[in-house]
């Protein structure tokens, strides 16, 4: 017997119909690239918004096709998101912090029908333009230089809609709806298709109290995690849904410029890699009486968090931490570190502690680990891949013609992350699979040593590597990045992590540099400081 409920489809113009009706006063805030300030309502965001559906629709987009962005986070970016999902098509955010050669691949693979590109990132189009074929190239205006007459101006394409002629998709709620690629990190990237469905049940539940997010009509966000990344996590999406005002950082991502919007604006939550939140508290340490806050929770995900940024933001500022954890297969939010009740009347620094982990999977999320003996016992102590499924969670790659090591023959993917999984069902990622040391046949959490690396007070980032060794097979290595004017001692280190670990956990190579190599989205990028180790300590 079938339910006698509506046959509603979960669609991305439900939620633009929805800001529309009952948010069109909020506010959408961009800090341009000239660092001016553009203000504008949900209801400016959702006219122009159909207005350049029905102009893409008239270049001959439709259904299926993509239209790619190169572009940074602003209003008009937002426009793009909702606007070619509105007539059926899928929006393909073009990671910036690709070489010329990926994004290349990645147009052509996904074979983008329009490209959208700010006028800032043009230069970067311009060294892979003469590889690609895309049918028309849209330059958002940014700065006093004309556009090229080969390339149409998107404030003109949005003026030549007729909003009028507006037709909302309507289809298959399992459609595509967004494209994103992964960052490529093992090979080249692959394609992910989030579905309309997708994209608003994973909305939806980022939404929730449950997961400590919560964000309502009342707040203030802005993303530091820029819009190719994940659809910078969903909160696109969500704030529309609950009408939160929306506030756009633009290509100013530096500390300063950041902690001035936060105030400015009064922005109550963000969210971005721990680097980036590691540079606002230093930022603020510096000078904790400059800037008056009104956050109330930062988001942090892409990495593990280190303890000492979780305990600095609660005790020096008021402000909550909260640890993420998701995947670009995952749309991109798979556990949310909360706070239970088990744990509201726990110690501060049994709460610090607990914060580190990655949390329980949000709802819908399914979880399980798997070692080489089977399935993992959820004990907290024996480590496993974990496994996850849900509705946001990806079925497959994007013209993946091979079978595919990521999903396991019942369906489930493949995360990569060697995790420990508590008797509540808190996940703690010990390691990537690609990245824990097994040393002597133990394993040893590469991660765990960065972030007790990362709470001496000298130290401003530290990045852990296995390197061969003849007796063990394998040796922790790390590099560690001082703070400005501190000086570092190895004995010291070794000291400093001696009551923490194992003895045979603790690294007995150390290396001084700059700055810890990075991926495109910000993770330390361990592929190139094992390349610098190999050349600096590996004969040939």
């Amino acid at each position: 017997m079938r339910g006698l409920m509506m046959e509603y489809q979960l669609t991305v113009p439900s939620i633009l119909r929805r800001a529309e009706t009952l948010f069109g006063k909020k506010e959408i805030v961009s800090c341009l690239p000239d660092k001016t300030i553009h203000r504008y309502t949900y209801s400016d965001f959702a006219k122009r918004s159909k207005k350049l559906a029905v102009a893409l629709y008239e270049l001959g987009i439709r259904e299926g096709d993509r239209v790619a962005t190169l572009s940074w986070n602003h209003y008009q970016h937002l426009e793009v998101y909702f606007a070619v999902p509105s007539i059926g098509a899928v929006v393909h955010p073009l990671n910036i912090r690709f070489s010329p050669d990926d994004l290349s691949y990645i147009i052509n693979e996904a074979e983008d029908k329009i490209l959208i590109v700010d006028q800032v990132l043009l230069p970067l189009f311009e060294k892979f333009k003469s590889l690609v074929s895309v049918s028309k190239v849209i330059v958002i205006p940014q700065t006093q230089e004309l556009i090229p007459k080969e390339y149409l101006n998107y404030e003109i394409v949005v003026a030549s809609g007729d909003e009028s002629l507006f037709q909302p998709f309507e289809g298959d709620e399992y459609a595509a709806a967004f494209m994103c690629y992964t960052s490529g990190t093992t090979g080249k990237p692959k394609g992910i298709l989030y579905s309309h469905r997708s994209i608003l049940l994973h909305a939806m539940s980022s939404l929730l109290g449950c997961c400590d997010i919560g964000i309502t009509e009342r707040d203030v966000v802005l993303p530091v995690v820029p819009m190719f990344h994940a659809s910078a996590w969903g909160f696109p999406f969500n704030c529309t849904l609950v009408g939160a005002t929306q506030v756009f950082p633009g290509p100013h991502l530096d500390a300063g410029s950041l902690l001035h919007l936060f105030q400015t604006e009064k922005v109550t939550l963000t969210g971005g890699v721990p680097t980036v939140m590691l540079s606002i508290l230093n930022k603020l340490d510096s000078d904790p009486h400059k800037y008056k806050l009104f956050l109330r929770i930062i988001m942090v995900g892409g990495s593990a968090v280190p303890r000492f940024l979780v305990k600095s933001f609660d005790e020096r500022y008021g402000i909550k931490v909260l640890h993420t954890w998701g995947m670009t297969e995952i749309s991109p939010l798979g556990s949310s570190s909360i706070t239970t009740s088990k744990l509201a009347n726990a110690s501060k620094e049994e709460q610090y502690d607990h914060a580190m982990k990655q949390g329980m999977p949000v709802p819908l999320v399914e979880i399980r680990g798997r070692n080489e003996f089977g399935f993992i016992p959820w004990d907290g102590v024996t480590m496993g891949e974990l496994e996850v499924r849900g509705p946001w969670v990806a079925s497959s790659y994007y013209r993946d013609t091979e079978p595919s090591t990521k999903f396991t023959p019942d369906g489930w993917l493949r995360t990569g992350d060697i995790v420990v999984i508590t008797e509540d069902g808190f996940i703690e990622i010990k390691d990537r699979s690609k990245d824990v040391i097994k040393s002597g046949g133990e394993w040893i959490s590469s991660v765990a040593l960065e972030n007790a690396l990362m709470g001496h007070p000298s130290v401003l980032e530290a990045a852990v590597i296995a390197v061969p060794n003849e007796k063990w097979m394998e040796r922790p290595f790390a590099y560690v990045v001082p703070k400005e004017g501190k000086t570092i001692s190895f004995d010291d280190l070794k000291e400093f992590l001696a009551d923490k670990f194992a003895k045979f956990w603790i690294p007995e190579g150390y290396a001084i540099i700059e700055a810890i190599p990075k991926t495109s989205v910000g993770k330390f990028q361990k592929s190139a400081l094992r390349e610098k180790y190999n050349k600096e300590h590996v004969s040939v």
